[in-house]
């Protein structure tokens, strides 16, 4: 008797486990990261709304070539190696297009050059779009670096149709001179550059940060996310509505890292102090994010509206949505990326993710 219970309720506790099992399946996401591309020090890719045949991979020896329809050209569009630092967190670092690229084919890419300076360039392409022509340089920013690291290096146009490019606080490890507090001194920051207007400086948009090396803008809202590589304790992602965008924020470091107080360092009272809305710690191996989009393609619509980003020494990638500036439904992705270096759109909003040892992945069924 006592045997026939026991196998009932073994039986029983097995249905339910497989009914749980089933629920569970049914809202797993069906999509994952699939690899459409191969390129070499991968670090960031884009492409102008005017060119859904195309994307433009960067990579961090200097050379940003240009894949049609799925294959690389043997040429690249830019190939800056003899002018690129190249090493550690030096490099060709990202590329952006003019809003109105269609019409004046405006790009910009970011790389730190041989003196170890900062440079955000402008070129004209080609009509083909195939080309970024040498003689249309024009300098928008340098900055002398004053090490290695952190360097930050992404652009992006705003809602506002300024470019945006990121410094980091230019040195490993806890930001000795406070430079990321410090408005006098440009590292740590985020600014913003009218490039219609010649001699335009850039503007302060945020500071307190450590090594802001990806963000970006929500296509369908323009609402700021600011994926800002952590320390010793913690990786961050930082948010900010569309509406206050340009209201000087101050994210913390190095008097905060995440929502810990860093007694030693003072917090500079401009501005507004903005906390993450999400930060992970350095358990399970993981150790620096990298930050990526909210997903507004198509191919993927259960996707949409999700903010994705990762952690390039585990390769684990999540994905959340902000919701009345918190985030709500975090969850952990089904793909795993080892060197994930970055993300990037085409020209559909379709989402990728790029690895530093090659593979170019697309967020797909």
């Amino acid at each position: 008797m006592r045997r026939t219970v026991a196998l009932a309720l073994a039986l029983a506790a097995l249905v339910l486990a497989a009914a749980a099992a089933a629920r569970h399946d049914e809202q797993a996401p069906s999509y994952r990261f699939r690899p459409v591309l191969r390129a070499d020090l991968a670090l960031h890719l884009a492409a102008p709304r005017s060119a859904p045949d195309k994307l433009y991979v960067v990579e961090q020896d200097g050379r940003v070539r240009v894949a049609v329809l799925g294959r690389f050209r043997a040429k690249p569009f830019l190939d800056l190696r003899s002018k690129v630092l190249f090493g550690d967190e030096q490099g060709l670092l990202s590329i952006a297009f003019h809003p109105a690229y269609a019409r004046n084919r405006l790009v910009y890419v970011d790389y730190i050059d041989r003196a170890n300076r900062t440079r955000v360039v402008e070129y004209r392409a080609s009509r083909d779009g195939l080309t970024a022509l040498p003689q249309t340089a024009r300098v928008l920013y340098t900055l002398k670096q004053p090490g290695e690291n952190h360097k930050g290096g992404q652009l992006a146009f705003g809602p506002d149709g300024r470019l945006y490019f990121s410094l980091g606080d230019g040195e490993c490890c806890d930001d000795p001179l406070n430079r990321a507090q410090d408005l006098a001194q440009p590292f740590g920051k985020l600014f913003r550059v009218n490039t219609a207007a010649r001699g335009s400086k850039p503007e302060l948009v945020a500071y307190g940060l450590r090594n802001p090396w990806r963000f970006s803008f929500d296509r369908s809202t323009g609402d700021l996310y600011i994926a800002d590589v952590g320390a010793g304790l913690r990786e961050e992602v930082d948010y900010v509505a569309r509406a206050q965008i340009g209201q000087l924020a101050n994210f913390g470091w190095d008097a905060w890292e995440g929502h810990e107080v860093k007694e030693d360092k003072p917090t500079n009272p401009q501005g507004k102090l903005v906390f993450p809305v999400y930060e992970y710690s350095h358990e399970d191996d993981n150790c620096s994010i990298t930050g990526g989009f909210v997903y507004r393609g198509t191919a993927v619509p259960e996707a949409r509206g999700r903010y994705f980003f990762g952690d390039y020494c585990t390769g684990a990638i999540w994905s959340l949505r902000v919701v009345d500036g918190a985030a709500t439904d975090v969850r952990r992705e089904r793909s795993t990326l080892r060197g994930l270096s970055s993300f990037g759109e085409d020209a559909h909003a379709e989402l990728y993710a790029l690895t530093i040892d090659g593979p170019v992945y697309r967020l797909a069924r």
